[in-house]
C-alpha cells in the first residue's frame, strides 16, 4: 500500500511549506518541548522536490546535527546542495567561466565533498560489521552518485572511477539481497543511462556497459511499485528526466503534469510545460497511469 501522509504547513527559511507526517511506518515528527512539530526528514524531501533546494539542504543539515549517523538526511543534503549548483550554474557556453563568476559555489562544492566523505565512511563502517546492511550499501551507492553528478554535471570533469566502480559494486549487491528495492533500481538505472549516453563507446566497456532502454524500462517499472511516497516521487522524476532525453514528450509532459499537482513550486517543473504549451492543470495521470504505456541523475 502506497503511504502518502498528511500534509501540513511549516515556515522554512521564510517560506511556508507543506509537512508531511508519514503515516504508521513512516519517519515521525519530533515535537519540541513546547509541543510544535519540529522538521522532519520527509519535510525536507518535500522541500527538495519541489524545488526548494536550500531549504531542503538546512533542514537535512539540522537533522545530521541532530543525528550525525543520519545517512538519509546526509544523502539528501548532497542532493539538493548539488541541485542549488546546477541551478546557479545553468548551462552556460563557458562552465568553467560560469564557475568562477559564482560566489556560491566554492562553500557548496566543499559542503557537498565533506559530506560526501563522511556518509561514505560511515556506510563503508557499517558494511564492514554487516555486508548485508541494506540501507548502508544503498546510501554508499547513491552518495558516490551525487559526487559523480557533481563532477560530470556543473564542473565538467570525466572523474570519479573509484566512486563508479564503488556505487555499482555496492547497489549490485543491494539488488542481490534485494532485488525490488525501488530507490537501487532507479540509482542503477541511472548508472545504465549515463554510461551508454555520456560514456564515449571505447569507454563503455571499462564501465561495464549501459544500457539507456534497459534504464527506461527499469523505472517505469519502478513508478508502478508498492512503495512509499517520497520513494515513488524519485522514481517519477527520474522517468521524466529520462523521457525528456529521449524526446519522448506527450509521456513527459503527462508525468510532469501529475508532479506539479504535488510540487507547484518546482519551477523546472513549470518551465518544461509551459515550453511544451501546456500547464499543470491541463491534466493528471496518478502515478500508475503516468508510466503507462510509456529525475534525477546527472
Amino acid at each position: 500500500m502506497r503511504r502518502y501522509g498528511r500534509a501540513r504547513a511549516l515556515l522554512v527559511g521564510g517560506v511556508m511549506v507543506p509537512m508531511v507526517v508519514m503515516a504508521a511506518g513512516g519517519r515521525a515528527a519530533a515535537g519540541g518541548e513546547d509541543g510544535a512539530e519540529a522538521p522532519t526528514l520527509a519535510t525536507a524531501q518535500h522541500l527538495y522536490f519541489d524545488g526548494q533546494y536550500g531549504p531542503a539542504a538546512a533542514i537535512a543539515l539540522a537533522l545530521q546535527s541532530a543525528d550525525p549517523t543520519d545517512l538519509a538526511a546526509c544523502e539528501l543534503r548532497t542532493a539538493a546542495l548539488l541541485f542549488q549548483i546546477k541551478r546557479i550554474i545553468g548551462e552556460p557556453p563557458d562552465r568553467r567561466q560560469a564557475l568562477e563568476a559564482c560566489e556560491e559555489c566554492p562553500a557548496l562544492i566543499a559542503e557537498i565533498t565533506t559530506d560526501v566523505a563522511r556518509g561514505r565512511a560511515l556506510a563503508r563502517a557499517r558494511i564492514k560489521t554487516n555486508p548485508g546492511d541494506v540501507e548502508a550499501l544503498f546510501f554508499l551507492g547513491k552518495l558516490n552518485l551525487n559526487y559523480i553528478w557533481l563532477h560530470l554535471g556543473p564542473l565538467g570533469r570525466r572523474t570519479g572511477w573509484s566512486e563508479y566502480r564503488e556505487a555499482k559494486r555496492s547497489l549490485d549487491a543491494l539488488l542481490k539481497i534485494g532485488p525490488q528495492h525501488v530507490r537501487a533500481r532507479v540509482a542503477r538505472a541511472w548508472i545504465d543511462y549515463i554510461v551508454d549516453t555520456k560514456v564515449p563507446g571505447i569507454f563503455q566497456w571499462v564501465l561495464g556497459g549501459g544500457d539507456r532502454r534497459r534504464a527506461l524500462a527499469a523505472v517505469r517499472d519502478a513508478v508502478q511499485s508498492d512503495a512509499d511516497f517520497f520513494t515513488l516521487v524519485e522514481a517519477r522524476f527520474a522517468l521524466w528526466e529520462m523521457l525528456r532525453r529521449e524526446d519522448q514528450v506527450t509521456d513527459a509532459v503527462a508525468i510532469a503534469r501529475g508532479l506539479g499537482l504535488d510540487f507547484p513550486g518546482n519551477r523546472e517543473l513549470l518551465r518544461f510545460l509551459e515550453v511544451n504549451g501546456t500547464g499543470i492543470s491541463s491534466g493528471h495521470s496518478g502515478p500508475t497511469d503516468e508510466a503507462s504505456p510509456g529525475p534525477r541523475g546527472e
